[in-house]
């Protein structure tokens, strides 16, 4: 009898104990979540820069979703939930604009430029643009609509006008394009994979964890176009103080700082503040 009465006194103790931390954890600060519509290429920037959002923000959680820029955009026009964009050019944060999901002002908040990417084998033996027009390049895109190709687009203007390289130039290059993939990310894969000979990529897109997979070769300056990346606070956020905290923190010292460190141009370095 005196066992069974220590059992339920201990299981009592128990319950309580259980009970008491409830209660603790239900009167805790609630913790505030946004979701943030980034473009594919700022994956690793922007993994980091929430993680270390959260850090100075405890009770705040933010959740990533990564795709092309062009995929958001189409998202959102249609209605996704989402509390910040981050697109990587200015035409697809004009589109969402457009369509009412911006009322704020976009701001730039980092640059890129473009590589021309070959895997560390290099089968094509592909040396500069030039050799992209050789007959059998397997060549590898982004699909059209997607920033990365919009950029590659502007790259391939200024090439079909310049001396050497002409509109024949232009033709061939794209009769050697095999593969339209659906973002920048998409298309280091199949690189990294051995599945192409080239792509066009950012240059922050050739990451530590694909380094001994790709090499990338260097865009003259005068034909390198620039990539702009705009951020803004959706007109409709749940959170719109904690969303504007990010959009700050990312524009701020350590963002930029993160942004740099993956190969970005920061926002300050380039004068788009």
């Amino acid at each position: 009898m005196k066992f069974r009465m220590l059992a339920v006194m201990l299981a009592a103790v128990l319950l309580l104990t259980v009970l008491a931390s409830q209660a603790l954890t239900s009167t805790g600060p609630e913790r505030r979540t946004i979701t943030v519509f980034a473009a594919a290429s700022l994956t690793d920037a922007f993994t980091e820069i929430a993680a270390a959002f959260e850090d100075a923000h405890p009770d705040a959680a933010v959740t990533l979703h990564f795709a092309g820029s062009s995929t958001l955009a189409a998202q959102l026009i249609e209605g996704a939930p989402a509390d910040v964009f981050a697109s990587a050019n200015e035409r697809q944060m004009e589109a969402v604009i457009q369509a009412g999901r911006i009322s704020s002002p976009a701001v730039a908040f980092a640059h890129n430029r473009l590589v021309l990417a070959v895997p560390v084998n290099n089968p094509a033996h592909i040396e500069s643009l030039r050799d992209l027009a050789a007959p059998g390049v397997l060549l590898v895109l982004a699909a059209p609509g997607v920033p990365v190709r919009e950029y590659t687009e502007q790259l391939l203007d200024r090439l079909a006008v310049r001396p050497g390289y002409g509109s024949a130039y232009r033709a061939a290059v794209m009769a050697n394009l095999v593969s339209e993939e659906p973002n920048v990310r998409q298309v280091v894969a199949r690189l990294a994979l051995g599945e192409a000979d080239a792509g066009i990529v950012y240059r922050s897109d050739v990451t530590a964890d694909v380094a001994d997979q790709i090499v990338a070769l260097p865009i003259p300056d005068s034909l390198n176009p620039t990539a702009t990346y705009p951020i803004a606070v959706t007109a409709d956020s749940r959170q719109p103080a904690l969303a504007q905290a990010f959009v700050d923190f990312v524009l701020g010292a350590e963002g930029q700082a993160v942004l740099s460190r993956w190969a970005f141009i920061s926002a300050e370095a380039d004068g788009g503040r």
